[in-house]
């Protein structure tokens, strides 16, 4: 009995969200601080309408047509993502922010942690664009 090979898409669900942020590093003096990040490092921080791209990667099952539930992915941003991070102060507000300088980059490897947890190997890559002309891009790849 021959199966046949299960045709493999990449599925991205689009959210947006508003956040404020200040960029700072403890690990660096005030005067290192303000040349490395400039006005991103004004005190009162500043906000972006932030876009979230999380794309997913499997097999379209050949019963369903899908390779999961667009519904189910779109609640789990907003439930473990968008809940604690739209229109809060991410150095203050954020829960999952704690810690962490919340650059562009920063956020894009926590989002793709929480995420991972609930999709694991499904999960392809977490995109965040802070701007039209800036973004990151995770893919889940750690070197040490």
């Amino acid at each position: 009995m021959t199966s046949e090979a299960r045709p493999i898409v990449y599925l991205t669900r689009r959210e947006t969200f508003c956040a404020g942020h200040r960029l700072w590093s403890d690990a660096l003096s005030a005067d290192e601080n303000r040349r490395l990040f400039g006005p991103c490092a004004y005190e009162h921080g500043h906000g972006h309408n932030y876009v979230l791209e999380v794309t997913l990667r499997g097999p379209v099952d050949p019963k369903t047509g899908v390779v999961v539930n667009l519904t189910e992915v779109r609640d789990a941003i907003r439930t473990l993502v968008l809940d604690d991070v739209d229109h809060r102060f991410l150095n203050h507000d954020s829960v999952l922010c704690r810690g962490i300088n919340p650059s562009v980059e920063n956020l894009a490897v926590l989002f793709w942690d929480v995420l991972h947890a609930r999709f694991g190997d499904l999960l392809y890559e977490v995109r965040l664009h802070e701007t039209e002309k800036n973004w990151a891009v995770y893919r889940g790849e750690r070197r040490s």
